[in-house]
């Protein structure tokens, strides 16, 4: 299977964009399509042995809109030219249609007033009274102005179906045509005993209304992809190359992996890339969210778009192009705000049987109201009035445009959120189970106790750490890299190992200096049959203190015990509390002994722990949570934790921001901060919060609205929705689903702990 985003134009209103969905799923091949009528894209899953893209525009094509795939090169390049001379194209029509419509509906409204009040108003000259000057006016706006609903009108009855500009093309056209037999034909109404009225300004003012709101929606909507634009202006421009020694300026596009780039004060890193000279600090805090400037040094990677503080130094670049950090979040940020969430599918239901359910209505509003009055003109009041308030349009922005700011916010706060469905899971969450190292702690393990048999005495305590050191340099666990760099603190030289073996879960062993040592847990040395209870208490000692008791043998017998223990990151403690405040149910899974495990528990406030969990048991374990009927959250480094991390209803995977970390997770936080986690279930809290208010106002608005304009409230009050005022109320709904949406940019974390 392969995945493709296409960008698609000419919808105007949810139901376009279901229309486009049933086109696009109904090509052979296609496995799963889903439309985003905020972000006006389509994320397509097909089977290129099946299909193609061509093939699928096609059938966007024959489906009356148009769709181009947006091209992966060009991710960090924004909006190409072509799509930015569309948009100011469709802008400035849309500006001159409204001016033109508001300039004649005004003139149109003053010479109207008499009608409309009943009072003779002797200051309005009387040839703005005359219907044939009215017709003439409202000719251009009807079908000038309203062009593009004429249009897709028809391009969706040929495919047999409707949409919003069905109603407004219907709606205005009835007011419109009316008008035309009253003005051509008088005396027919006068035979009935009616007055020959026109309401050319209703046709002409809706279609204005209409298009005015469409405006304002297409600039709010701009507003929700805010985000991506930041992320993508935060990448240098050039980067300074160091090519046969000497120093040249090239675009970034030229940058290529293995270039040596200079990096001088305050400048931006163009690139990823591993220091090879020089120290500095850096400032990170536009891609991971951490404010406090990162020492960086020899060896350290860094990442493109920060910002470089205090020294010069160089790198060499690793990552370039779509393969940066920087590009991967921008991906993973388009991604989720092209996707659709659970919430919105009563939404797209709803849209799928609303218009035709609209246009029956209208026809029965007509024909009761004619039945029962025998008044025409009320019943094509009421009738213009239905299909003008009908508008599924709120429906179908109030769930992406939330998603699309919430995410945008999201990257924002270093956090990158995979999709919409994780978003709005992420609300749900009940358990949160921490893994211990790397996630709480900081995954560096130090040696923080070193404890002899013979004390210090003859300097045998730093043979041993010599010993020791040796033998651990060829191992890979990070209890050894702990010894290692220990002993490279103290300035011991190593020396050399022979027969080295590492016994999995137990140890390591190997002949040093002709002497065999031995290093591990004690039940190994115990299996081994050596005698380890002379230093019992110590070992109880730094266990009941958080720490791992590493046991020392030479020639078989025990020389010494080692401490060591993975410092507590210093916003664990403060994190837990926070996740607890907010009602969750905190756990930690980790492989150490219980004894370890609670001491580090205790120390941040967790109350259950899951200790002596195998790597390949933790996927089960979070398994056995869900069993308990919870929704799950596990939070781990994103590689070793990736069965868990998948097997949880909400995988998060925090400090690294890798290719792994992203794929393996739901939701990655750049940082290695736990309070990440606080701000992403807020957000998620936030967003979904948000999306239940959008849908609130967008179905009491229909529900409230088509009765009103049906005429319910006549027999009550005497009173009939204006077909005006229903458009007016029709066009600002939309604006006031996304307005209400990109309050989500205020969204601020709360402190909690």
């Amino acid at each position: 299977m392969e995945n493709a985003t296409l960008k698609l134009r000419g919808m105007s209103c949810a139901s376009c964009a279901r229309s486009i969905e049933d086109a696009i799923s109904s090509v052979p091949g296609v496995n799963e399509c889903s439309v985003n009528f905020g972000a006006e894209q389509a994320t397509v899953d097909y089977d290129p042995r099946k299909t193609d893209l061509q093939a699928i525009q096609e059938a966007v094509d024959a489906a009356g809109y148009s769709a181009y795939p947006l091209q992966e090169q060009n991710l960090m390049a924004g909006e190409d030219d072509e799509e930015k001379r569309y948009r100011l194209k469709e802008s400035r029509d849309l500006q001159q249609k409204v001016t033109v419509g508001g300039i004649i509906s005004i003139v149109l409204v003053i010479g109207s007033l008499p009608m409309m009040t009943g009072l003779n108003l002797p200051f309005i000259p009387t040839w703005l009274h005359n219907p044939w000057l009215q017709l003439v006016l409202t000719t251009p706006v009807q079908f000038w102005c309203g062009y593009s609903f004429y249009v897709n009108t028809w391009k969706a009855f040929k495919r047999h179906a409707a949409t919003m500009d069905t109603l407004i093309a219907l709606g205005t056209s009835a007011a419109y045509l009316y008008s035309l037999f009253a003005t051509l034909f008088p005396d027919f109404f006068i035979a009935q005993g009616l007055m020959p009225d026109v309401y050319y300004e209703t046709a002409a003012i809706v279609i204005t209304l209409i298009l005015l709101g469409r405006l304002f929606e297409n600039r709010a909507k701009g507003q929700t992809s805010e985000a991506i634009r930041k992320l993508i202006g935060l990448q240098a421009k050039t980067a300074r190359l160091i090519r046969n020694g000497r120093e040249i300026d090239v675009p970034i596009e030229e940058v290529q992996i293995g270039d040596v780039v200079l990096v001088r004060p305050g400048e931006k890193i163009p690139v990823d890339g591993e220091v090879v000279d020089g120290t500095s600090t850096v400032d990170e805090a536009m891609v991971t969210g951490e404010s406090v400037p990162v020492k960086k040094q020899p060896g350290d990677e860094v990442i493109g778009a920060t910002i470089n503080k205090t020294g010069s130094f160089k790198f060499r670049a690793t990552r370039v192009g779509k393969d940066t950090v920087l590009a991967q979040i921008v991906q993973l940020v388009q991604q989720a705000q092209g996707s659709k969430a659970p919430i919105q599918r009563l939404a797209d239901q709803v849209t799928g049987w609303f218009v035709p359910a609209v246009i029956a209505i209208a026809i029965l509003t007509f024909i009761i109201w004619y039945n029962i009055m025998g008044n025409v003109t009320l019943a094509l009041i009421t009738t213009v009035g239905v299909l003008i308030i009908a508008c599924p349009c709120a429906l179908g922005l109030a769930t992406p445009t939330s998603v699309m700011v919430g995410t945008g916010k999201g990257a924002e706060n270093g956090i990158l959120i995979k999709g919409a469905e994780s978003l709005e899971i992420a609300h749900q969450i009940q358990t949160i189970v921490l893994d211990k190292t790397g996630t709480i702690t900081q995954g560096k393990p130090t040696v923080t106790d070193f404890l002899t048999v013979d004390g210090t005495r003859n300097g045998n305590e730093m043979k041993l750490i010599q010993l020791a050191a040796s033998l651990e340099r060829n191992s890979e666990h990070p209890l050894a890299e702990a010894v290692v760099r220990y002993a490279q603190f103290l300035q011991l030289p190593s020396v050399d190992v022979r027969d080295f073996e590492a016994i999995a879960g137990s140890g390591v062993q190997g002949i040093v200096s002709n002497r065999l040592v031995q290093i591990g847990t004690q039940r190994w040395m115990e299996e081994l049959g050596i005698y380890t209870q002379t230093l019992q208490q110590d070992k109880e000692r730094l266990e009941y203190l958080g720490k791992t008791a590493v046991w020392l043998a030479v020639d078989g017998k025990i020389q010494g015990l080692m401490g060591i223990a993975d410092a507590i990151k210093p916003t664990s403690t403060q994190a837990v509390r926070a996740l607890q405040k907010l009602g969750l149910e905190v756990v930690m899974l980790t492989g150490d002994n219980r004894r370890t495990a609670e001491s580090i528990a205790r120390e941040v406030g967790i109350k259950r722990v899951l200790a002596e969990v195998r790597p390949d048991q933790k996927a089960a374990t979070v398994q056995a949570l869900q069993a308990e009927d919870k929704i799950v959250a596990m939070v781990g480094d994103g590689i070793n934790d990736a069965p868990a991390l998948a097997q949880a209803d909400v995988g998060i995977a925090i400090g690294t921001g890798t290719d792994v970390a992203i794929a393996a997770s739901d939701i990655t936080l750049i940082s290695g901060d736990l309070q990440g986690i606080v701000t992403a279930i807020q957000l998620s809290r936030a967003t979904i919060r948000n999306i239940r208010q959008n849908l609130f106002f967008a179905f009491i608005y229909n529900v409230a609205g088509i009765p009103i304009a049906a005429g319910i409230l006549f027999p009550i009050f005497g009173w009939l929705l204006n077909p005006i005022i229903a458009g007016a109320a029709m066009a600002f709904s939309s604006v006031s689903v996304v307005t209400n949406a990109l309050r989500l940019r205020n969204f601020q974390p709360k402190t909690l702990a």
